[in-house]
C-alpha cells in the first residue's frame, strides 16, 4: 500500500466506490437501532458480553470450529481437539481486543503481533511475529477445513513486510474515510497477506472489530461483525476475499460491502438480544 500520489488518504478514494456509500450509511442505521433501543441505555454491558461470546462463535465459525453458542457458553476447557483450541483461541482473541485499543492508532503492528501470540497460546518460535522467509502458513481449523484462505497466492515475506509497514502508515496516519471503509481494508489486507504462519482469519476478525470499535462507529463493541460473516458463510467470504485480491474497484466494493452487509447483521443479532432481554426471556 502507498499512501503518496494523487491521494494522501488513499482510503478516501474507496468510499467513492459503487454500493460502498449506500453500505456505509445502511450500516450506520443499523448501528442506530441496537444504541438507540432502550435496553442498551440500562443492560449497555450484558449486550457487550453477549456480543462478544457471539462474535467469537461467529470467527471460530469461519475457522471450521461452527459450535452452537449454548455449547461455546457452556464450556471452560478449550485444550482439548482442534475445534475446540479454535474457540479458545477466538475467545481469548475477543477478550483481547478491547485491551489493546489505545494501542491501536500508534502501534498496529504491535497489537497484530500481541493477537497472534494470544491466538497460538503458545511459545513457539514464530509465534508473535510476522513469517520470514522460507516459512510456510498453516491456516489451523478443524475437522482439517483450511478455510477460503489456502486458494489465494500466499505473498512471499518480503511482500509482506513492505504491505504491513504501508497498512500501519495508514492506520498511524489516520484517515477521513468511513470507519467501515478502513475496517474492511484492514480486514482484507491481513487475511491477503497472512502475515503469521498461522491464526491469520482469527487474528484479522479481529483487527477489523478493533477498528470498528476505536474508530468510534461501534463504541461499546456490540454488532460484531463476526457473527455475520459467518451468518453469510464461507463460501460468499471467499468470493468477497477474492474482489478484494484482484484489486480491481468492482472487487474493492463487493468486498466493503460484503463486510458492511457482515456489520449490519452483527447489529441485528444484537437487536434480537435486546428484544429477548426486555422481554425477560434471556
Amino acid at each position: 500500500m502507498s499512501t503518496t500520489g494523487a491521494h494522501a488518504d488513499p482510503l478516501v478514494a474507496l468510499g467513492s466506490l459503487p454500493g460502498v456509500a449506500e453500505s456505509v450509511e445502511s450500516v450506520r442505521k443499523a448501528v442506530d437501532r441496537v444504541y438507540g433501543h432502550r435496553v442498551m441505555r440500562r443492560r449497555s454491558n450484558a449486550i457487550t458480553g453477549e456480543a462478544a461470546l457471539r462474535g467469537a462463535r461467529g470467527s471460530a465459525a469461519l475457522s471450521g470450529a461452527d459450535w452452537a453458542l449454548e455449547e461455546v457458553r457452556r464450556r471452560t476447557d478449550f485444550s482439548g481437539d482442534d475445534e475446540a483450541r479454535v474457540v479458545g483461541a477466538a475467545l481469548r482473541l475477543t477478550a483481547e481486543a478491547g485491551q489493546l485499543l489505545s494501542i491501536w492508532r500508534q502501534s498496529p503492528l504491535r497489537v497484530l503481533a500481541r493477537l497472534h501470540l494470544v491466538a497460538a497460546a503458545d511459545k513457539g518460535e514464530s509465534v508473535g511475529r510476522p513469517r520470514r522467509a522460507g516459512e510456510g502458513v498453516t491456516e489451523t481449523s478443524a475437522a482439517g477445513a483450511a478455510g477460503p484462505l489456502v486458494e489465494l497466492p500466499l505473498p512471499d515475506a518480503a511482500e509482506v513486510e513492505g504491505r504491513l509497514d504501508g497498512l500501519a502508515r495508514l492506520v498511524i496516519a489516520g484517515s477521513s474515510a468511513p470507519a467501515l471503509v478502513t475496517a474492511a481494508v484492514v480486514h482484507g489486507e491481513l487475511l491477503a497477506l497472512r502475515p503469521f504462519g498461522s491464526h491469520n482469519g482469527l487474528v484479522a476478525r479481529t483487527a477489523e472489530r478493533i477498528v470498528l470499535i476505536g474508530s468510534g462507529l461501534d463504541p461499546k463493541s456490540v454488532c460484531p461483525a463476526e457473527v455475520g460473516h459467518a451468518e453469510l458463510g464461507r463460501a460468499a467470504y471467499a468470493a468477497a476475499l477474492e474482489g478484494y485480491v484482484s484489486g480491481t474497484p468492482e472487487g474493492m466494493a463487493a468486498w466493503i460491502t460484503h463486510c458492511g452487509r457482515a456489520v449490519e447483521l452483527g447489529a441485528r443479532e444484537s437487536t434480537a438480544v435486546c428484544e429477548a432481554l426486555q422481554r425477560g426471556a434471556a
